[in-house]
């Protein structure tokens, strides 16, 4: 999937509407978006603007998950479009979400429910209790033969997203030698963190859509660094619902 870079300039304002110009290095294409309304109008009709046009979804996306008090005269921003994504297949939680970093690639994509059949199983889920702000993950590892491993670890995070995201950090270099890992969790945080946010990030000095540096970015970095030359898959399972080993990732970390 061709990813393409575009940057963004808001250059006027009348009343809530907000005039914005985006570059793809070849030509312009000048919309108007009323943040408080949603309201998005195409003023030009060139190449550009027909393609923005085609990919309003990802367009859309990006103006109405930035704050209403980032947009200002002069707010820059660089973003990227994935050319052809199937937006539908990257938000179906039951498919598997592949990022594939093997031979200096960056891709990510979308498979069926399987996968790969021989790969590392890395199962991982985390425990926060918000009135001591401590909390704990666990992991289990399941090999090639099918024998596991656990590893459980409590730690003082800021919050039930960033116990998990350590969760698969801890992971990855307890799998540091093994080039085929599939993760398994119930934190859609760290799966679209990795195959979706985490490109635009490093593209935008690791800022985010309102131009705000992004938050965990230490370990965001530390993930990224991890993944490198290496094929995740990432599986989603729904929390609480019975499945073995989140069940016991679970358990383990609540009772640390």
């Amino acid at each position: 999937m061709q990813m393409l870079v575009f940057s963004m300039e808001i250059t006027n304002r009348e009343n809530d509407t907000f005039f914005i110009r985006i570059n793809n290095n070849i030509e312009n294409a000048n919309i108007s978006f009323n943040p408080y309304t949603k309201q998005l109008t195409f003023i030009d009709e060139n190449n550009l603007s027909k393609y923005l046009h085609k990919n309003e979804y990802q367009l859309r996306k990006l103006l109405h998950n930035k704050r209403i008090d980032t947009y200002f005269v002069g707010f820059k921003l660089v973003f990227v479009f994935r050319d052809k994504k199937n937006v539908a297949a990257f938000n179906d939680k039951i498919k598997i979400v592949v990022l594939d970093r093997r031979n200096n690639k960056n891709a990510s994509y979308v498979v069926s429910k399987k996968g790969k059949t021989k790969i590392y199983k890395l199962y991982i889920d985390g425990s926060f209790s918000e009135k001591n702000k401590i909390g704990a993950y666990t992991i289990i590892i399941k090999d090639l033969d099918g024998k596991y491993r656990q590893h459980s670890e409590k730690i003082v995070e800021k919050g039930s997203c960033q116990t998990e995201l350590q969760a698969a950090i801890k992971g990855l270099k307890l799998l540091e030698s093994v080039d085929f890992i599939r993760i398994i969790s119930d934190s859609i945080y760290v799966r679209k963190g990795l195959t979706e946010w985490i490109m635009y990030w490093k593209l935008n000095d690791w800022k985010t859509a309102n131009g705000e540096e992004v938050k965990n970015i230490e370990n965001w970095m530390i993930f990224d660094k991890l993944t490198e030359n290496k094929y995740i898959e990432f599986q989603w399972v729904k929390g609480h619902s019975n499945h073995f080993e989140n069940t016991l990732c679970d358990l383990y970390s609540r009772e640390i």
